[in-house]
Formats: C-alpha cells, sequence, structure tokens
C-alpha cells in the first residue's frame, strides 16, 4: 500500500469515534472525506499527524506503519494543514512560508540559498510572489489560507493533507483556494487528501470520495457515484435533486428538504 488506513479505530476517553477503517490513496489524485459533523473525519488526520493515537489498527505509509518514520523524515514527504492554525500577530508572509523548511534545515543553520529558492517558488504558486513582506493579521481569510498552504508546499511534501480548508470563508475565497489546491495535484503531482463539508465542491474538486457515517466507511467512488440522492438521505437526512453540471463533468445536488425524525 502506498498511502492509508488499515483497521484504524480512534477512541476519546474510552467512547469510539471511529473503527475499522480502511482506506487506501491513489497517488496523484484528490481524495475528499466526507460525512456529518461530529463523524470524526478530522480525527482520522490527526492520526497521520501524530496528533491522535489509533486505539487500534495502523496508518500505512510505503508498505511501512507510518509510526516506524522518524518525525523529520515524515515531515519532508507528508504535509498537514489543520483546520486551526495560529502563528504570531506580527509575522509576515515571507517567514510563514519559511517554516515549511524546518525539517530540512541542520541543527544550529539558517536557510540555505535552495531554501530561500523553494520559498520563492512556494510563494509564487500560491500567488503571493509579490505580497511576502506583509503581515498575516492584515490579510483577508483567502490570502491567509493561501499563506498557510503555500508554507506546507514549501515542505515539498508528496502527500499533503487539509483539513477542512474552506471553513470561515465566503464563496469567492473557497473557489479561490480550492482551484489553488487543483493546481498543486496537477503541477506539483502531488497526492492530496480534504476533509470538505460541501457536498458540491466535493463533485467538482475530488477524483475519488469516501464517506462515513456511524463511526465507520458508509462507501467510497467517484464523485458521481458518491453523490447520489439516495445517498444523501441515508447519510445527511436530506431529500434532494441531483443535477447534472455540465461544465465541470460533476453531479450538482440541490437539497430540498430535512427528513422528518
Amino acid at each position: 500500500m502506498y498511502f492509508g488506513f488499515q483497521d484504524v479505530a480512534v477512541a476519546y476517553g474510552g467512547e469510539v469515534i471511529l473503527e475499522d477503517i480502511r482506506m487506501e490513496f491513489a497517488k496523484g489524485q484528490i481524495t475528499t472525506i466526507i460525512g456529518p459533523n461530529g463523524c470524526g473525519k478530522s480525527s482520522l488526520l490527526k492520526t497521520v499527524s501524530r496528533v491522535v493515537a489509533p486505539s487500534a489498527g495502523q496508518v500505512v505509509f510505503e508498505d511501512k506503519p507510518l509510526a516506524s518514520y522518524p518525525p523529520k523524515e515524515l515531515a519532508k514527504r507528508i504535509a498537514y494543514l489543520p483546520q486551526i492554525h495560529t502563528s504570531p500577530r506580527d509575522i509576515d508572509i515571507r517567514t510563514l512560508v519559511s517554516y515549511g523548511r524546518y525539517p530540512y534545515k541542520r541543527f544550529g543553520a539558517g536557510l540555505s540559498y535552495k531554501d530561500y529558492q523553494v520559498v520563492d517558488q512556494a510563494l509564487a504558486m500560491a500567488g503571493l510572489e509579490h505580497m511576502g513582506s506583509r503581515l498575516l493579521n492584515n490579510l483577508s481569510g483567502g490570502e491567509k489560507q493561501r499563506a498557510w498552504i503555500a508554507m506546507t508546499i514549501c515542505q515539498q511534501p508528496e502527500i499533503l493533507l487539509l483539513d477542512e480548508p474552506i471553513t470561515y470563508l465566503d464563496i469567492g475565497y473557497q473557489v479561490e483556494v480550492l482551484e489553488l489546491i487543483k493546481k498543486l495535484k496537477e503541477r506539483l503531482k502531488i497526492t492530496i487528501i480534504m476533509v470538505l463539508h460541501d457536498m458540491n465542491f466535493t463533485a467538482r474538486y475530488s477524483d475519488w470520495v469516501y464517506m462515513l457515517k456511524d463511526r465507520r466507511i458508509y462507501g467510497s467512488g467517484r464523485p458521481d457515484e458518491m453523490i447520489s440522492a439516495e445517498k444523501m438521505k441515508q447519510v445527511f437526512g436530506i431529500d434532494s435533486q441531483i443535477l447534472h453540471d455540465e461544465k465541470n463533468h460533476c453531479p450538482f445536488i440541490i437539497p430540498e428538504k430535512l427528513q422528518q425524525k
């Protein structure tokens, strides 16, 4: 297995949040994990960053348990951006992005010429090449998120995990960030795994979808297989119309009403 979860379970305080999770992620694709609030999507990603330890099973990378990799080696290959991130109020974009070079630095050494080149490339990829000196605190929500994503690009990872990357953004910035994510996949050929709540954005920007319900995987498949009226009813409890987006070649959901409980 290149990368995935083998029989993973997650529990908090004796309460099982997830169990029997088996996922395998294809190289160079965008895979999105969806499901109701509280179903464990974010907890699953946190097992990769080691913020959460699985209560059973393991995360696998190139046929080896993730836990067997030294943290610094792993940080060169897998980048994780949580839903909530904090930084000093007076930090500028270039400094934030440069933090992505930490796995490559020798103890006590500063940034090398190559490091600065990678920082410049990451800023350009995120469309921030002329904004490096601006303070993070003075940016719009979309600009901040692009800066954080640029920091993860600076790690030069082959796998990028994004936990709800468009939360708290207005629709214009949501599209901006998702278009950046799509560009990263296409230009850098990296594997991207993200958690989203918006079904229409999931359908438009995903190559593959995993759907969670009641602590387990409810199903997986292409967006046109997973975004269906029946699955919206069974997993989210809503009646809906599923149309076809002719421009983006994907399903489009129109919620109609909440089912009676």
